[in-house]
């Protein structure tokens, strides 16, 4: 081994210290593990697999049961500032739960009075003119644009024949007789829901006092926070939804009327409330599909449905969402959508409802109890073309970087170096 001595180490100096470096080199080492530390990790991985497999088996086994006890607990959460309300008005508790679950009950069943035979006509007609829709649909297409697309060859694509269709049509011919067969069959199930919901509502705060007298007093506060996080921001968040949802479905369904649009009832009511439970793209959904129908009828009110939804966007961002989520929380669209996704493949459409809650709950949480750290200079920078925010990383107005360029070495504020000062100047302009 050489080595070269550094400046001002005498010669003798280095070669004692490279004869050090050369026996360490030639040392050998022994690794040896500790029994009792690898006998605790075996026995807690081993713990994790246990723990798992508990749960799939659980989730598996009582996963329906699991799903309707979700349920509950939003609806529970939901109905929060209606109980809380009553309850501040000298009503008890549990007497003002099951009031707001007899109006919740008596809205629905008003609604099916209502509008139930039109809605289940109307879906019965839907259902079995699908074929005829998309038959129509492809006709004025291979029109319009001078194509040769086979309607036949698109309805096997789409796996729809003419035994599904009068299997499902068959369901909902009969008007509200055609769906007592599901009324019954989810009446078990809906009930459960309540009952839960109900528990939950009137015996929160016992059930709360329950669950603290397991913890110790420094868990008892960590409980308390995640508690009122769940209660007031999740709660908020469906209830905001729920209202924001029943307001859109109602202009839809009075604009869809208006204009004509097949099938008005289910196709606004649908419009609704994807609108609100699918983010970023169930505008576009609740809007297109209406549209669709209709173009196989009159091409010309889908310009009506495009300028209509297209206003009541503007007076549903502008005038309704802040006046109704003022006191919610916001979840990102990204995360809301994944949200979505995750909720479908769980528990099916219903999931695509309660996935954003639910995500609303775990980043309530997480956004308690967060550790963050002030950002370095480079870091506050705002490229250009960035969007413009209000939150607290939206980054510095007053120093903007040209995008796509590396953040390494870029002259900050703070230090305005001259070789680097010309590219802040470049991105500030």
């Amino acid at each position: 081994m050489t080595y070269e001595p550094k400046d001002g180490w005498p010669e003798e100096t280095a070669a004692k210290v490279a004869q050090v470096d050369e026996s360490r080199d030639s040392r050998t080492f022994t690794v040896r593990f500790d029994q009792a530390s690898v006998r605790r990790a075996v026995i807690a991985t081993v713990g994790i697999l246990v723990a798992f497999s508990i749960l799939k088996w659980l989730w598996d086994s009582a996963g329906h049961f699991i799903f309707l006890f979700m349920l509950a607990w939003l609806l529970s959460i939901a109905m929060e500032p209606s109980v809380a309300w009553l309850a501040n008005h000298g009503i008890k508790r549990g007497l003002a739960s099951g009031l707001v679950i007899l109006g919740i009950i008596l809205t629905t069943v008003a609604f099916v009075v209502l509008f139930g035979g039109i809605f289940v006509s109307q879906s019965a007609d839907l259902i079995k003119g699908f074929p005829d829709t998309v038959h129509n649909l492809v006709v004025w297409i291979n029109h319009t644009f001078n194509l040769t697309l086979d309607p036949n060859h698109i309805l096997n694509s789409l796996n729809i024949d003419a035994g599904k269709i009068a299997e499902l049509a068959s369901t909902f011919a009969g008007g509200l007789l055609g769906i007592l067969a599901l009324v019954f069959g989810g009446l078990f199930d809906t009930l459960t829901m309540f009952v839960f919901a109900y528990y939950l509502s009137a015996d929160g705060p016992r059930l709360r006092r329950i669950i603290g007298s397991w913890l110790p007093a420094r868990m008892q506060k960590v409980f308390v926070t995640v508690w009122d996080i769940a209660v007031i921001k999740t709660g908020g968040f469906v209830v905001s939804k729920v209202v924001l949802a029943a307001l859109s479905a109602l202009f839809h369904v009075v604009a869809f009327y208006l204009i004509g649009v097949p099938f008005w009832l289910p196709m606004g009511i649908f419009a609704g409330i994807v609108a609100q439970f699918i983010p970023t793209v169930g505008t576009y959904i609740g809007i297109a599909i209406p549209a669709l129908f209709t173009l196989a009828v009159d091409p010309i009110k889908v310009v009506w449905i495009i300028a209509f939804a297209t206003i009541y966007q503007q007076i549903e961002s502008y005038v309704f969402t802040p006046r109704v989520s003022r006191a919610t929380m916001d979840v990102h669209p990204a995360i809301a959508l994944g949200a979505v996704f995750v909720g479908v493949e769980l528990f099916g459409p219903i999931g695509a409802i309660i996935g954003i809650p639910l995500a609303a709950a775990i980043l309530s949480i997480i956004e308690t109890y967060r550790n963050r750290y002030e950002l370095v200079p480079e870091l506050t920078a705002r490229t250009q073309g960035e969007k413009h925010t209000e939150d607290e990383f939206a980054g510095d107005p007053n120093f903007v970087v040209p995008a796509g360029k590396p953040l390494t070495g870029i002259a900050t504020p703070d230090d305005p170096t001259d070789d680097l000062k010309a590219l802040k100047d470049k991105g500030e302009k």
